[in-house]
């Protein structure tokens, strides 16, 4: 299963605006990403409701994976793990913030 963590950098955290800049990037991806932390069940990267609800605060590590069976026919799990460097990159730039 690809999987990356990251540390949420924006001061925020993924609430309102940071969170719906991330969600738009998973969303962009095609791809069933979840994301979770210590604690928590993981939840749909592609929901900003869950996102928002599950108090990703600021300096939290979080963990993205996609699970290789609900991968979409078109993509390889090689082309799953770029996209999810792509989005530890969102998360740990402050790009979100």
């Amino acid at each position: 299963m690809p999987v990356r963590k990251a540390v949420v950098q924006s001061p925020i955290g993924l609430h309102a605006r940071p969170a719906a800049i991330f969600v738009r990037a998973v969303t962009d991806s095609g791809l069933p990403v979840r994301i979770g932390k210590a604690g928590i069940v993981p939840v749909d990267a592609r929901s900003l409701l869950e996102v928002m609800t599950a108090d990703f605060h600021s300096g939290c590590e979080v963990e993205l994976s996609v699970d290789p069976e609900a991968l979409p026919a078109r993509y390889s799990v090689e082309s799953a793990e770029a996209a999810l460097e792509g989005l530890t990159l969102l998360l740990e730039a402050g790009a979100a913030a």
